[in-house]
């Protein structure tokens, strides 16, 4: 890292560019092979990074085979410093991981980006989260990957993808086989046709390879649930399936629990901010209580699950020790749900970093309080600072598996 630095500081000097104080820090503190020159770290001095900061930063990377990944987060990075990234990625032999999440980048630096990665043989993980791409550029990233082999992980949740590249990612991952996670959540979709859940539906009816599905904020409903669920019964690699924040009812968690009755792959289920009530929350609770039931996590929160719904997920855990993580906070948190959990809890059945809510009891009353773990790989309010699994438990527990975030333990929340 010492001659990195020095090369550092010979580029800044040849450009005649001021170093960042902030490079200069991470440089001299890393030695684990990965840059994090995020740009919301409070506790660093600096501003962040610039177009001219990344040109520097670009030169002083190329030939270098130390630096396996590069976080750049929350950065001002416009689609003039996506040009000095795509340079890198195409001269890069070893950079694996690359996160660009919420800069400045629009449709014109997505698509160098995208031309970038047709001959890169080493970038396993992409984050584009945040940048406004738009329907161009999510249409540029799809189409690299009918091209590119090498890429197992792209997030290009929260750019304002449109139905039509949203599509464009389903009909590709028909053919590709290299991506074992992707996120599309939150497109602007402004049709009731539900085509996109339709496609990616299609779409796992033929893909054997794929590992996470993130569709989040797509507007889906229990018919498009009911679509998805038709693909899954057929489907034998999925194992996390995040569909948070979209109007799943007691209908679709009955069509999900069908497919956990017999599915032998899905592991992690995430339907935080639906609206399952007591009835879907019973029906999940039937598929978990089967001994053959491989579901090891489970997130409900903000359903507007009562008693009779929360008990039964909380019997099922009792018959059932598969299901280990399980979050249910914002839901109507009755004293004999308390005391069922408190019970859970202090029996080390279910763990309090595996759960959102921790007991606590006052003047003989047992309550729950909400704690900031949850299932979600991917949050926006999570610590500035830290890249511990405390707040993120999915990404730790299928760390600990034989499941995909092994293949790239690179990425971050």
């Amino acid at each position: 890292m010492v001659d990195f630095m020095n090369r550092y500081l010979t580029v800044c000097a040849e450009d005649q560019q001021p170093p960042n104080m902030c490079v200069l820090k991470v440089l001299e503190d890393s030695s684990d092979g990965s840059l994090k020159l995020t740009g919301n770290d409070q506790l660093k001095n600096g501003d962040r990074l610039t177009d001219d900061d990344v040109l520097v930063l670009s030169k002083t990377l190329v030939g270098n085979s130390a630096i396996k990944g590069l976080d750049l987060r929350y950065n001002c990075i416009t689609d003039k410093g996506a040009v000095y990234v795509a340079n890198l990625i195409q001269e890069s032999k070893s950079l694996q991981s690359l996160d660009l999440m919420c800069n400045n980048i629009e449709a014109d630096g997505a698509e160098v980006i995208a031309k970038s990665l047709h001959k890169n043989k080493s970038l396993k993980t992409l984050r584009m989260t945040g940048n406004k791409i738009g329907n161009k550029g999510g249409m540029q990233l799809a189409a690299m990957l009918q091209i590119n082999a090498t890429l197992e992980e792209v997030d290009v949740s929260d750019c304002d993808l449109a139905t039509q590249s949203v599509i464009a990612f389903a009909i590709v991952l028909k053919i590709n086989r290299g991506i074992r996670a992707i996120n599309v959540s939150r497109p602007l979709i402004f049709s009731l046709q539900e085509e996109t859940t339709v496609h990616m539906a299609q779409m796992l009816v033929v893909n054997k390879t794929l590992r996470e599905l993130h569709m989040g904020k797509h507007d889906m409903t229990d018919t498009g649930v009911e679509r998805l669920c038709e693909a899954l019964k057929l489907n034998t690699s999925l194992c996390y399936l995040d569909l948070r924040c979209n109007r799943i009812t007691r209908d679709g968690a009955k069509c999900l629990s069908e497919v956990l009755k017999q599915s032998r792959s899905l592991e992690i289920l995430d339907l935080s901010s639906n609206r399952i009530e007591d009835d879907g929350a019973v029906y999940l609770s039937e598929a978990i209580k089967l001994p053959h039931s491989k579901l090891k996590a489970l997130s409900v929160t903000s359903n507007n699950i009562g008693k009779k719904g929360l008990m039964s997920l909380n019997k099922a855990m009792s018959v059932n020790s598969c299901l280990t993580h399980i979050y249910i906070w914002g839901n109507k948190l009755e004293e004999p749900v308390c005391m069922a959990f408190s019970r859970l809890i202090s029996s080390g059945r279910l763990l309090e970093e595996h759960t959102d809510v921790s007991p606590y009891e006052v003047d003989g009353h047992v309550f729950l309080a909400e704690v900031s773990h949850g299932l979600c790989r991917h949050y926006y309010w999570r610590s500035r600072y830290g890249d511990g699994d405390s707040s993120n438990s999915a990404r730790g527990l299928m760390a600990s598996d034989s499941l995909a975030l092994q293949i790239y333990p690179d990425s971050h929340s």
